[in-house]
């Protein structure tokens, strides 16, 4: 179909580009070893070099802060457990709010403390305060933006009230739209958020952080990320985010207004539908929304056949279309969930179409139903 319109930027963009380009040249002359002393190790080392000095600084850290993973889920595993582990003798508790991608709930486990979020998916500063206080708390985790809905959390303002303890932030959702708030501790993102390849992951550490691996040490990325790192893709990462950063004021605005219509569009030509997160202070591509008496399945699949590429249910777990652990925390409607997410491919004609059937496509499900 040539009139399809992908509508799922936030769970992975198409190739930037610059990182096609970048990932074509550099197969033929960054697939050594980086950690061999021959030349083509060196060679490798030194284009490896390259991409995390150009990654780091898209962070805004020093390229030495900067770890190469195989993907944003185990920078987040692997951060969150190298940090408790460091912090053993003060405790294992992960404070995190309720609102976090499934790695950051799996990683803090039963011992976890959740903190809540309001209707617009915001963590609850004060009861964040109060929890990363209590004594055996080894690491607080929050997001910089959520996923599912956009809204922005105070990193800067959760930071602060964290005191001593290190706060991990999740910046997948992010990167590659905007620099995230000072003060943290440790991040995590993953390229092809933002036009990167696959299978490849950051992990920053600041230098004041102590981390320990809970696992043997090696020669690659300080026993982080153990294995044979892809060169090639790593390159491209960092060609994709330098370029998705120089253009990301003008297609964030872009962004913003046509997230702002298809808002106003939903909320007025659909009876019965929820439209969630912050509309104001939030990421500008995303928007989720939930309609009343409709199966998210079945919405997904007729938007679909009409060639809108959408996603419903959890974000992190929509293959399973289980209810969004993030709408549940915020108090809103969680079946029928419809998340929006555009990309810089993304048209006004794209948007515009989408508005035009989806209130179409929702009263034929209702009606099916006998709703």
């Amino acid at each position: 179909m040539t009139d399809r319109a992908y509508l799922d930027a936030a769970s992975a963009e198409p190739m930037h580009p610059a990182a096609r380009e970048m990932l074509l040249s550099a197969v033929d002359s960054g697939w050594a070893d980086p950690v061999r002393l021959h030349h083509e190790g060196r060679t490798a080392r030194l284009l490896l070099d390259n991409a995390r000095a150009v990654l780091a600084e898209a962070v805004g850290i020093r390229p030495d802060e900067l770890y190469l993973t195989t993907s944003g889920t185990s920078a987040i595993h692997t951060g969150l457990s190298a940090l408790r582990a460091a912090r053993r003798r003060v405790g294992s508790t992960i404070v995190h709010s309720a609102v976090e991608h499934s790695a950051v709930l799996h990683s803090a486990g039963s011992e976890g403390v959740e903190v809540g979020v309001d209707i617009r998916g915001r963590v609850d500063q004060d009861a964040f305060k109060d929890a990363v206080r209590r004594p055996g708390v080894a690491v607080a985790a929050v997001q910089s933006a959520n996923h599912e809905v956009g809204t922005r959390q105070p990193v800067a303002e959760l930071a602060a009230a964290c005191g001593d303890v290190p706060l991990f932030v999740d910046a997948s959702a992010s990167i590659g739209h905007e620099l995230v708030p000072e003060r943290w501790s440790a991040l995590a993102a993953s390229a092809h958020k933002w036009g990167g390849p696959a299978g490849v992951g950051l992990l920053a550490v600041r230098k004041r952080t102590r981390i320990v691996p809970e696992w043997p040490m090696d020669e690659r990325e300080d026993g982080l990320s153990p294995g044979f790192p892809s060169v090639p893709n790593a390159l491209a990462a960092a060609a994709a985010l330098q370029a998705r950063l120089a253009e990301a004021e003008e297609v964030n605005a872009r962004h913003r207004a046509w997230i702002d219509e298809v808002r106003h569009r939903v909320a007025t030509d659909v009876p019965d539908v929820e439209v969630v997160g912050d509309a104001l202070d939030r990421l500008p591509h995303i928007l989720t929304f939930s309609c009343l008496y409709v199966d998210g399945e079945a919405l997904v699949t007729a938007l679909d056949a009409e060639g809108f590429a959408v996603s419903s249910g959890s974000a992190c777990t929509s293959s399973t279309l289980k209810p969004s652990h993030v709408l549940a925390a915020m108090g809103v409607l969680t079946h029928g969930n419809v998340r929006v997410s555009l990309g810089r491919v993304t048209t006004y004609e794209d948007v515009d179409r989408f508005c035009a059937v989806l209130p179409g496509i929702v009263a034929r499900i209702r009606a099916e139903v006998g709703m």
